[in-house]
Formats: structure tokens, C-alpha cells, sequence
């Protein structure tokens, strides 16, 4: 499994949404592991965006397919940046 981090900012839908729902954000985490990609961490946080996610997924195809879904409701944009632990970096460069 790889991992991903994706930011993500709220449209003016999306922050509707929100407001008027607020545990909304973990039923998409619900649909999002239906679609192969699990959420590891969740963080909202101040400044350009809104959030920050932490997850798991089998591959980039699958993580495409998430930001495509996602992307396409209209309430959110996603920046995403495949991750790489730390350790892994460290065992390849020993090589």
C-alpha cells in the first residue's frame, strides 16, 4: 500500500455542507474506503487550505479515481502528493 497526503480546500458548496453538516467529512471517509483509499489521519487546519488527510491507497490509479469523484460533487478541491515514509528513504539510500 502507498501512502498519500492530500490537501484539500473547501468550495463555497463545500463549506455549506459543512456548516449545515458537519460529520459529513466521515461519511466521504466511508465512501472513500469503498473506493480503496483509507483515511489514516484527518487534520483541519488554518491557512490556504482546509484540511489535510493522511491516506493509504493500493495504488495512484485508485487515488486518481478518488480525486475525479471527489472532485466532480463540486464542494471540495484536492491537492494530492504521493508520500513516502520517512524509513523507506533511509533503507534505499543504504543500498
Amino acid at each position: 500500500m502507498a501512502y498519500y497526503v492530500i490537501l484539500s480546500k473547501l468550495t463555497d458548496e463545500g463549506r455549506k455542507t459543512i456548516k449545515n453538516n458537519p460529520g459529513r467529512m466521515f461519511e466521504v471517509n466511508k465512501e472513500l474506503e469503498a473506493m480503496g483509499v483509507k483515511v489514516k489521519e484527518q487534520f483541519a487546519v488554518l491557512g490556504p487550505y482546509d484540511f489535510v488527510n493522511i491516506v493509504e491507497a493500493p495504488d495512484n490509479e485508485t487515488v486518481l479515481k478518488m480525486s475525479v469523484e471527489l472532485g466532480a460533487r463540486g464542494s471540495v478541491e484536492l491537492l494530492t502528493l504521493p508520500a513516502i515514509p520517512a524509513e523507506d528513504i533511509v533503507k534505499k539510500l543504504k543500498l
